[in-house]
């Protein structure tokens, strides 16, 4: 499988289940590892055989930027939905979630089933 890399994508939300973590914005980042066969864009170079990775880009960065959520699991969700993407790996990090850590964070990797 080809993979479209999108890396260190920043925004702010409320997320987390605690009380404390629900009453401001948090510093969140996002990678993305998007599974799909690239070939036909690469031999037709047309825009329309390829996934439009920047509307994936807008969609979470919105997403994220107006999220309630108490966990981050969803954005694997919104690049499944594209019918060229066979799978995915969300890693979103919470830089600021533990004192003494660098960041926390929840990796997930989603694939298609046929």
């Amino acid at each position: 499988m080809d993979r479209i890399l999108i890396s260190d994508l920043r925004g702010r939300c409320i997320i987390g289940v605690n009380a404390e973590e629900r009453r401001n914005k948090q510093d969140v980042i996002t990678n993305l590892v998007i599974l799909t066969d690239l070939r036909k864009a690469g031999k037709s170079d047309r825009f329309g055989d390829a996934v439009d990775y920047r509307a994936l880009k807008k969609r979470i960065v919105a997403m994220v930027e107006g999220s309630h959520y108490y966990l981050v699991e969803a954005v694997a969700w919104i690049c499944r939905e594209h019918a060229a993407v066979a799978g995915v790996r969300v890693l979103m990090e919470e830089p600021s979630a533990r004192r003494f850590a660098k960041s926390a964070g929840v990796e997930i990797v989603r694939r298609k089933t046929s």
